[in-house]
């Protein structure tokens, strides 16, 4: 191919071939390659022969030192050394399983449970005899019972009311108000009762849940001079007349305070 080769010298050509120059001839054969471990590499880019210095297992490769799990292993382990996988699987014990931890890893039929008389299957969920607030499970031949967990309730202790038949307790409904208790000073009123809270003008009742419900009243009446009453929300038109502090009644006469020779008379208009 165009370049010198000396007598006895070796090379290789492309397509992993082994050629040798004896006596003025090319000699070559196929490269012969020596894998020493069980699961080589390919070739790297450019190299002819598969290398060791890591794993090829199930069509991926691992580097050396990698501990992986087989894509069909039940719970086997395997390892990559120098080009040789190593896979080790858990030892199960024969017939029952001892552990949750093995039965996932091991094909083993559980322990069934025999328990007050009763043959319960690994797994089963069942009540005590007459008490519905137990509940117990059978794992791997063992029975284990535990209450009924119960809900936080909100309400006071002399509210809570376990019913006949009931595992846990719930909250009665607070008895009805028997009036309206007022705080601010300690007057109860029953319900239906009508009142005003120091305000002639404002009425307060107290309606059958115990809350206050209080309005107030519009004067719509008026008259120049109008009369308030001790007592009264709007002041009284027709009831006389008011002068300098003193009240008259309709058609009353007085003397003027103003003026002795003058005399007053009260007129409703």
């Amino acid at each position: 191919r165009g370049i010198p080769r000396e007598p006895g010298a070796r090379w290789t050509e492309p397509g992993c071939q082994s050629c040798t120059c004896q006596g003025g001839q090319v000699l070559c054969d196929t490269v012969s390659c020596s894998v020493p471990c069980s699961h080589p590499l390919p070739a790297p880019a450019g190299g002819c022969c598969p290398t060791c210095t890591g794993c090829l297992h199930e069509g991926v490769a691992r580097d050396d030192g990698d501990v992986f799990s087989p894509s069909d292993g039940n719970c086997t382990v395997c390892v990559c050394l120098a080009g040789n996988v190593s896979c080790l699987s858990p030892e199960c014990p024969p017939g029952s399983c001892p552990s949750p931890s093995l039965a996932d890893c091991c094909s083993c039929n559980p322990d069934k449970c025999n328990f007050r008389g009763h043959t319960y299957a690994h797994g089963a969920r069942f009540s005590l005899d007459g008490d519905d607030c137990t509940t117990c499970v059978c794992q791997g031949g063992e029975v284990e019972c535990s209450f009924t967990p119960c809900p936080v309730l909100d309400c006071p202790q002399h509210q809570r009311h376990l019913g006949p038949g009931q595992c846990c307790s719930t909250c009665r409904d607070p008895p009805a108000p028997a009036g309206c208790f007022l705080d601010d000073n300690g007057v109860e009123f029953p319900v239906g009762q009508i009142w005003s809270p120091g305000d002639p003008c404002e009425l307060c009742i107290c309606q059958a849940d115990g809350s206050v419900s209080c309005q107030r009243t519009d004067c719509v009446e008026t008259c120049p001079y109008p009369i308030r009453i001790p007592g009264q929300c709007c002041p009284d038109c027709s009831a006389g007349c008011t002068y300098m502090g003193r009240i008259f009644s309709n058609n009353e006469t007085f003397p003027s305070a103003l003026d002795p020779c003058l005399s007053c008379i009260c007129l409703v208009r």
